[in-house]
Formats: C-alpha cells, sequence, structure tokens
C-alpha cells in the first residue's frame, strides 16, 4: 500500500508530495477540484490546511485523495511541466 510521507504546500494549487514508494513531486491541484467536498479546496489558503494522516493527506472538511491518485497527479504535472519548458526552447531557436 502506497502512502503519503511528506507533504509541503509549495504555492496556488501546487503541493509537493513524498509517497513511500520512492515518488517524489509537486502536485498541481488547479481545475482538478470538483464536487461538493473538493470546492473548498479551491480557495488556496484553505488547500494549504491539509494534515497529514496514516496513509494520506486530509482537509478539515473530510476531504481526502487516494495516494494513488495523488502519484498519477505528480507524473501529469511532470509531463505538463516538461512540455511547457520543451515549447518555450522551442521558441527560443
Amino acid at each position: 500500500m502506497i502512502t503519503v510521507t511528506h507533504a509541503t504546500y509549495v504555492d496556488d494549487f501546487r503541493i509537493r508530495i513524498v509517497l513511500s514508494d520512492g515518488t517524489n513531486g509537486i502536485a498541481d491541484f488547479r481545475g482538478r477540484l470538483d464536487g461538493p467536498i473538493f470546492e473548498p479546496l479551491n480557495d488556496p489558503q484553505y488547500l494549504a490546511s491539509f494534515e497529514l494522516t496514516e496513509h494520506t493527506l486530509q482537509w478539515e472538511n473530510g476531504a481526502d485523495f487516494a495516494p494513488e491518485y495523488l502519484r498519477d497527479l505528480i507524473h501529469q504535472t511532470e509531463s505538463a511541466t516538461d512540455a511547457m519548458q520543451r515549447s518555450r526552447g522551442a521558441g527560443q531557436l
């Protein structure tokens, strides 16, 4: 079972997360917080108020994410960041 071992709020909608499987990166939650339970997390200040439970991040309203989802989100964030950096570099040629 994968667990969140460490997490730090970075800025805006981004949280740096370390998982027990060795995954370590930034998860960008921007545009991914739909539904009644996640609506309060659209406030960056509230998003930053998470607590680390036995296995994941949790907020006062009961919202949480499966560690597997967080791992996927980290990889998606990294892919999007890599693509943006490549497109910026291509424009400089």
